[in-house]
């Protein structure tokens, strides 16, 4: 039995605290709501972020940081947008030698940095690995077969917690392509926004398989100019999580597209939702740095019109749709 800490109490890092506590685990969760951490202390559930799923008696949950005793590894699951205030108050009181694995998809919106890069800034001499794939929170949680990816250059680092939170319905893979792991899970967020409104406006299957695979190519290009493994983009962490992310509503992002789709306003989707959807906030940053470094990604450039623009659903398809002719080229 080890002891690991999860920072973030939504979904995900509710359902990654239960499958490390199914593992084996002594497992602590912060939560910022402490309705939150009443109802999983008190009740055995999170009904706020992950209801009708029961939170073993293993998992003690915290509001204060100081709480988090002495982990093996420490889960980072907080949004993106706030992983490095998260990580700055967290400094304080985390041990240096304990290894911080990222959860949280997404790109800095602030500063075009991915997260390890922002890591790296707030909590330099921490050890770093990334988990990232295509993984329901809720089907995790339910212990249905889930295959990840756990990328870091400390290889034993990698090997130690695929060991701590392994098992048949769990199973990591192991990468040293931190950068190929983080962009799989933060643009294909962008991606899945985009095949929402395929959804929304009932555009067809051959659409959106359509849209999923010029989708990876725009990955790929973008990992491609960070340095990134290319046979990373087509693993589980890139093509993998695309894949899921693009092809349920269940994804948040592509529900956000669909009620797009649908010819709802944004601003009044982003009112009404109590969950973080990334690619909103992603699109935004892939756009602008895709500009400066001239990478074309013309669906990426598509979803932040629709977004952050003043093009509707209709006028941006037209836009995709009568694109010059080109050779396909993925690689």
């Amino acid at each position: 039995m080890g002891k690991i800490a999860v920072l973030g109490a939504g979904a995900w890092g509710t359902a990654l605290a239960i499958t490390a506590a199914r593992a084996g685990n002594e497992v602590t969760i912060w939560a910022r709501e402490p309705e939150v951490v009443s109802a999983i202390n008190d009740k055995r559930e999170n009904s706020l972020f992950l209801p009708d799923v029961e939170v073993p008696s293993s998992i003690a949950a915290v509001g204060d940081y100081a709480e988090l005793e002495k982990p093996d590894f420490l889960l980072m699951v907080a949004p993106a947008q706030f992983v490095r205030s998260v990580a700055a108050d967290l400094s304080t009181t985390l041990r240096e030698s304990v290894p911080v694995v990222l959860c949280s998809k997404g790109i800095e919106q602030s500063t075009g940095k991915l997260m390890s890069d922002v890591m790296a800034e707030v909590m330099p001499k921490n050890p770093l690995a990334v988990l990232s794939g295509p993984s329901f929170a809720i089907e995790a949680a339910r212990g249905l077969p889930t295959a990840v990816t756990i990328a870091s250059k400390y290889q034993k680092l990698a090997q130690s917690l695929a060991q701590a939170i392994g098992q048949p319905t769990f199973r990591p893979y192991l990468s040293r392509d931190v950068v190929g792991a983080e962009i799989g899970g933060a643009v294909k967020n962008v991606f899945a926004i985009a095949c929402g409104v395929v959804a929304g406006k009932k555009l067809g299957e051959n659409a959106r398989a359509a849209l999923i695979t010029r989708s990876l190519a725009e990955m790929v290009r973008f990992g491609e100019s960070r340095g990134a493994d290319p046979e990373t983009m087509v693993g589980l962490s890139g093509l993998g999580d695309l894949i899921l992310t693009c092809s349920s509503p269940l994804s948040r992002n592509m529900s956000l597209g669909m009620a797009l789709g649908e010819g709802k306003d944004i601003a009044e989707i982003m009112d009404n939702r109590k969950t973080v959807a990334e690619g909103y906030h992603t699109s935004e940053i892939l756009h602008r740095v895709a500009a400066e470094d001239k990478i074309d990604m013309p669906i990426a450039r598509a979803v932040y019109d629709l977004l952050h623009g003043d093009k509707d659903v209709d006028e941006v398809i037209a836009e995709l749709l009568s694109r010059p002719i080109s050779k396909e080229e993925m690689f």
